[in-house]
Parts: C-alpha cells; sequence; structure tokens
C-alpha cells in the first residue's frame, strides 16, 4: 500500500507543498536564503517537469521581526499584523529571486477564512489559482495576517493547505516543517518509532500525538495531523516531513509519513463547514434533536433546542451541543441571536400562525449541516 500511496505522490500532476516557519528562518527570526532557495529549487524542478505547483509558505511575521527589532514572535494581534506587513514582502521578494533563477514567475495569494467558506469568495480564489497556473506561475499562498482578525484567521498554515489543497483538486499534499516524520510518541524518547503510512484516522487514536511549535510558528504536530484528516478526507494523499526531505517526498521515496486519502470524501460544503469556519455561537439541543441531526439527516428545528449562546447573524456558522455540552455537529443557522431565543421549544406550524409564514423554516436546514461527532445514546 505504501508505494502505491507514494507512486501517487510522484506522479501528482497538481501538488501542494506547505513549508512552516522554523524551517525558513534563522531562530532569532529572519529568512535563512539558503533554505529558501533550496526549497524554491525543488519546486521549480516539479513545476518545470509539468505539474501544477502551489507553495503554501509560512514566514512572514517570523521575517518581520528581525527588522523591527522584536526578539519574539508578538503576542498581540496588531504587532503581529505590523511584523507580517514586513516580513510579507521580504519573503516574496525571496521567492521571486529563488523561481527567477528558473525563469519562473511568482504570485502572491493572501487569504482569510472567508475566502475559502463564502462562495463567492471561494470562487473568485479558484480562479485566481487556475489563472495562475495557465500562465505557468507558482503561486505563493500564505494567511492574509496584515488584516485577518481573530474572528476570520486560519489559525495556523498546516489548515490553510489542505484547505487550498481541496479548493484546487490537488492530487498531493506535502506537509514540511523541522520534523520528519510521525511517531508513535515524542520522537525523543528512546524506543519511539517513526509511522511509515497512516490507511485511516482510527490509526491516529493509538498514537499519543503532541507539540505545539516552534518558537516563530504557531503549528504543532497536532496541527499538521488535522490538516492530513482534512486533505484525506477530501480525497488527497498526504505527506508530512522535513523540509530537507522536500525532493524526496515528491519523487515518492519512503521518507516521513503517507497518510492514504479516504474513499468516501465528504461533500465540499460540509468539509468547509468542519474546518474551515469559525463558529459564532452555540446552540444546545435534547436528546431527540441531536439524534434526528446526527443519526437521521434532519435538519433542526426550534422545537428541540434548549438554549442559545453567542452573538450571530443569519447565516453565520454555530455549533450544536449535546445536554453536556459536546458539539457534535455545526451548520449555518436561519436566525440571529436576537430572533431566536423567542423561538425555542415551538413548532415551526405554531410559529408561523403566530408570528407569520417566514417563521415556518428550519433553524439549520440538512444541507446546511455537517455532524462532527455521532450521538452516543
Amino acid at each position: 500500500m505504501s508505494s502505491d500511496l507514494r507512486q501517487a505522490v510522484r506522479t501528482a500532476h497538481r501538488v501542494v507543498v506547505k513549508v512552516g516557519s522554523s524551517s525558513l528562518t534563522h531562530g532569532g527570526g529572519g529568512l535563512d536564503a539558503e533554505a529558501v532557495a533550496g526549497l524554491s529549487d525543488v519546486l521549480a524542478q516539479r513545476r518545470l517537469a509539468g505539474s501544477d505547483v502551489v507553495l503554501v509558505s509560512s514566514g512572514a511575521i517570523a521575517a518581520g521581526l528581525a527588522p523591527l527589532g522584536l526578539a519574539s514572535r508578538p503576542r498581540d494581534l496588531a504587532t503581529q499584523q505590523a511584523a507580517a506587513s514586513v516580513g510579507q514582502g521580504a519573503l516574496v521578494a525571496a521567492y521571486s529571486a529563488a523561481f527567477a533563477r528558473h525563469a519562473l514567475v511568482v504570485g502572491q495569494v493572501l487569504l482569510t477564512s472567508d475566502d475559502v467558506t463564502r462562495r463567492g469568495h471561494y470562487t473568485n480564489a479558484k480562479r485566481t489559482f487556475e489563472r495562475l497556473f495557465a500562465m505557468g506561475a507558482v503561486p505563493v499562498v500564505n494567511e492574509n495576517d496584515t488584516v485577518a482578525t481573530h474572528e476570520i484567521r486560519f489559525g495556523d498554515n498546516d489548515r490553510l493547505a489542505a484547505l487550498v489543497a481541496h479548493l484546487i483538486n490537488a492530487d498531493a499534499l506535502v506537509l514540511l516543517s523541522d520534523v520528519d516524520a510521525l511517531y508513535d510518541g515524542p520522537p525523543s524518547r528512546e524506543g519511539t518509532r517513526r509511522i511509515g503510512e497512516v490507511l485511516d484516522d482510527k490509526q491516529l487514536d493509538e498514537i499519543e500525538i503532541g507539540g505545539t511549535g516552534s518558537g516563530v510558528g504557531t503549528g504543532g504536530m497536532a496541527t499538521k495531523v488535522e490538516a492530513a484528516r482534512i486533505a484525506t478526507g477530501a480525497g488527497i494523499t498526504t505527506v508530512l516531513t522535513s523540509a530537507p526531505n522536500a525532493a524526496a517526498a515528491l519523487a515518492g521515496d519512503a521518507v516521513g509519513t503517507v497518510f492514504a486519502p479516504h474513499r468516501r470524501t465528504r461533500r465540499a460544503r460540509h468539509l468547509w463547514l468542519a474546518h474551515a469556519t469559525t463558529p459564532r455561537g452555540r446552540l444546545v439541543l435534547d436528546d431527540g434533536a441531536v439524534a434526528a441531526v446526527t443519526q437521521r439527516g434532519k435538519s433542526l428545528l426550534p422545537a428541540g433546542i434548549r438554549s442559545v449562546a453567542g452573538k450571530f447573524d443569519t447565516g453565520d456558522a454555530v455549533d450544536l451541543c449535546d445536554l453536556e455540552g459536546n458539539v457534535v455537529a455545526r451548520g449555518l443557522v436561519n436566525y440571529d441571536f436576537h430572533d431566536l431565543p423567542l423561538l425555542l421549544g415551538r413548532g415551526t406550524k405554531e410559529l408561523a400562525a403566530t408570528l407569520g409564514p417566514e417563521y415556518e423554516r428550519e433553524v439549520i436546514h440538512r444541507d446546511d449541516l455537517v455532524v462532527l461527532r455521532k450521538a452516543t445514546r
């Protein structure tokens, strides 16, 4: 199985490669020119061999630390945005120069979560990628850190890379970091073994996954495994390894960890809801409503909702919880937080009779709802 999976990466026509900040920068911030050039050479060769290549690159904030006199990654959003503003230009300039040595042009694509969750934005982003491919360019993607707020952030570029891979219908995703593979425990612990392949999500439940990332980045092993789950859930073969192994991973060599794509993939809309949306509120459901939405594929009606929390508008994502507070589903709500509490526990026909026909509708339609956890009772 492993050789077949790696062959799929070697022959992939469209591939997304993600690299983390720690693989591109010096310890205290500032770009490592040799690392940037080395990775660019590998990706340029793949592009010149005929594949469409997208590079999702962290490093903008880290690259802005030294020029601004910052000793470490700032914690407040405003300073992060300032560092990204300075560092993003340096990052793209470095890639432009490196790819130019191969007569290739790079195109900068900065995204927020809205760009892959809101349909109009999604279509525009997809169109941009397709045109860049048609013109022979290499898209270099990063989160738009200079303007993204906490509410519209991806949170890490691993998740962004997986969603971009889905957006462009990629055949393979390669996640590069400072760790060479997934292990069955902390790599520093004696007796820990490298996991060569992950065939399904159940296998991951038996693995001790930890790590919170480097001092200049935001991701750790947990975010990379989550990114692999997203990508494989969309049918995309994924490899996790270290940046020095980039060429070997793309060549299909037995490096890192390869994740097998799922045979049954989620619908695109459900994938976005599960992984690309930020919930603005929580609806607590009674047992009957939980069973209806998680087991019987029903829409959520007002009668099954016990309580409402958060401030959300019509069309926002909200989490659906059972009576113990466990999140069981997520969906796009048809009412705002002002109106919904007045409807709880009431049937739609009763609401239509007393409030008007526009109230005879679901709180969340089943087409706008994704199950995250099956009911256990």
